[in-house]
């Protein structure tokens, strides 16, 4: 398989004030565009679709139809999930490999696909496991597709489920209508590295199916870790993704040896780039100190062992020159506002949920300054569908009265998004 080469840069004001303890950076990893993005061989890869066949998928009865016609192209292996969960392609239980004749054998297997029957996720994880952990592949990718609650089975089940999929296999949730609940899927996917998303209309699942599947196809590293080095008597504050999407990795850290633990990332392909917000608390230095506060590098298993793939460098310095050590990075600054923003909307539906109208509004409104003031276009067009804006600098805002649920379940899913700021 073929491998895109690593760039590892670190953006941060590296001057503390005297006795300053938090050194926070943002670490931006990228890949070569210059590789061929070709799918990697079929033994090197391995594409599972788990959709809901509950009998809920009949109303209204486009929803099965369009589920059909986007599952057609599945290549590997397809899982029908209801209150218990089935392979309905290949008909032996393994995986197929990609050709003419396995696609034309989906399709007639994806046809018969009828609704019926009630609704345990934790169950369809369990199988797709079976069918990952059986076959040599190393790039292993479900998608998941849903138009319902997980009503068939304890919330502990699929906590269960979610814990023994975690690092075998990424999986991005779809949820179709207004009747699943983004929680549910957004603890599946935030596990399993993936994405999740509404799909309010089913005719749109064609297109995103294949979307998802191409980004897939297209990794050709799996297993990539971000392992962070510091030095005695540290301590790492934080660790989380903040591009594209925000994710906190802090709780997922796998110690790696002397003071140094790995954070997963997933698979990575030619072209991806990822930003990184690290937070280090080390010990207080004097004026004119310096010290390295973290050493970042990317990791990959190999057959001879771990693999760097990148590295980069995590400074401080003590400085008494105020202009210096109260320098925000713009980079850290940008961020840090982005994940304000994922948190406030959050916390302003489930407000809104609540029905405490004030709370609501005062966090609801502050996304909106942030979206604003960061140039977040998409999470600001998604606001205004819950909210009427009145000044978006400030964030003065009044709840719209009647709000459509998937304009609310679209804020809730895509709230994590950010934007890149400008290098």
């Amino acid at each position: 398989m073929s491998q895109p080469d690593f760039t590892v840069d670190v953006y941060q004001n590296e001057y503390l004030q005297e006795g300053g303890r938090d050194v926070n950076a943002v670490v931006t990893v990228a890949t070569a565009g210059t590789v061929a993005a070709a799918p990697a061989a079929a033994m090197d890869s391995a594409e599972i679709i788990i959709i809901d066949c509950s009998g809920s998928m009949m109303s209204p009865r486009s929803k099965i139809a369009e589920a059909r016609a986007a599952t057609a192209a599945v290549a590997f292996a397809v899982i029908a999930g209801t209150h218990q969960a089935k392979v309905i392609f290949p008909e032996d239980g393994g995986l197929a490999v990609a050709g003419p004749q396995t696609r034309d054998s989906a399709k007639q297997a994806v046809a018969r696909l009828q609704p019926g029957g009630g609704t345990a996720i934790g169950q369809w994880l369990w199988l797709a496991h079976q069918m990952f952990t059986s076959h040599p592949a190393q790039l292993r990718h479900a998608i998941l597709l849903t138009d319902g609650k997980d009503e068939h089975e304890s919330s502990g089940d699929l906590d269960t489920a979610i814990n023994l999929c975690e690092g075998v296999f990424s999986c991005d949730c779809r949820g179709v209508g207004t009747d699943w609940r983004v929680d549910e899927l957004r603890r599946i996917s935030t596990a399993l590295l993936g994405t999740v998303d509404i799909v309010p209309d089913p005719a749109g699942l064609a297109a995103d199916f294949s979307a998802m599947m191409t980004a897939a196809m297209g990794k050709q590293v799996a297993d990539v870790a971000l392992r962070v080095w510091t030095p005695q008597h540290s301590a790492i504050q934080f660790v989380k993704q903040v591009a594209p999407t925000v994710e906190d990795l802090t709780g997922r850290r796998v110690d790696s040896g002397p003071q140094a633990g790995d954070y997963p990332t997933g698979a990575w392909g030619a072209g991806e780039s990822r930003d990184y917000h690290l937070c280090v608390r080390v010990n207080p230095g004097t004026v004119g100190q310096e010290m390295l506060a973290a050493r970042v590098s990317l990791v990959a298993d190999s057959p001879s062992g771990p693999e760097v793939l990148g590295q980069g460098l995590v400074r401080a310095v003590w400085t008494d020159d105020e202009g210096l050590s109260t320098r925000i990075n713009k980079h850290v600054a940008h961020y840090t506002g982005q994940e304000e923003l994922a948190e406030v909307i959050q916390e302003g539906l489930e407000a809104r949920k609540q029905g405490d109208e004030a709370a609501a509004t005062a966090k609801l409104g502050r996304a909106v300054a942030l979206a604003h003031q960061s140039g977040n276009e998409d999470t600001a067009k998604l606001l205004a569908k819950v909210v009427d804006v009145v000044d978006p600098a400030t964030g003065t805002v009044q709840l719209k009265k009647k709000v459509d649920d998937a304009d609310e379940m679209a804020l809730d899913t895509r709230s994590t998004k950010t934007v890149r700021t400008k290098k």
